[in-house]
C-alpha cells in the first residue's frame, strides 16, 4: 500500500493530536499536579489588600520595624524595646507556599521584647512570615521570606 503525501499530512496530524491530548490529561487527572488556588480565601484576602498597605505604611511612618533572627531555638521576632509589650495584639502567620497544611498562625503574647518561635514548628524550607499587629489603635505589618534550615543560624 502506497501512502500519497494528503495521508502523510492526516496521519502525522493525528499523531500530534493525540501526543497533545495525552499529556492534558496526564496533567489534569495526576494527583502530584495540584492545581488548587494559593489560598481557600484568595478573593475574601485580596478585599482586605488595602488595609495591609495602609497598616505597612504606619510601620514605615512610625519607624517601628521588626527583626527576625535565626537560631538553634528557632525564629525569633524583635519587637522595638521603646514600645509598651502590654499593649501589643495581634498575630504571627507562617505560611508554607510548598504545602498549605503546614501553615500555622500564632497569637503574639509578648513578656520580652522578642517573639519565638520553635524549631519543631518548623520545617527546612521556604516561609513566608506575615506579623499583622496593633499598638495603642494603630494598626501595623510586617512581611518577610525566610529560608529556614534546622540547626543552622
Amino acid at each position: 500500500m502506497k501512502i500519497n503525501w494528503g495521508t502523510g499530512i492526516v496521519i502525522a496530524l493525528v499523531f500530534f493530536i493525540s501526543f497533545i491530548m495525552f499529556f492534558v490529561l496526564r496533567m489534569t487527572l495526576d494527583e502530584r499536579s495540584n492545581h488548587e488556588l494559593v489560598r481557600e480565601d484568595y478573593y475574601k484576602a485580596e478585599l482586605g489588600f488595602q488595609d495591609e498597605i495602609n497598616a505597612q505604611n504606619n510601620a514605615l511612618k512610625n519607624k517601628v520595624n521588626l527583626g527576625i533572627e535565626k537560631n538553634a531555638e528557632g525564629i525569633l521576632i524583635k519587637f522595638p524595646e521603646k514600645l509598651n509589650l502590654k499593649d501589643i495584639k495581634g498575630t504571627v502567620s507562617l505560611y508554607r507556599p510548598s504545602n498549605k497544611g503546614l501553615d500555622f498562625e500564632l497569637p503574639i503574647s509578648l513578656s520580652h521584647s522578642h517573639l519565638l518561635i520553635p524549631d519543631n514548628r518548623l520545617l527546612d524550607g521556604r516561609w513566608d512570615i506575615k506579623v499583622f499587629w496593633e499598638y495603642q489603635g494603630e494598626a501595623y505589618l510586617f512581611k518577610d521570606k525566610i529560608t529556614y534550615n534546622k540547626g543552622k543560624e
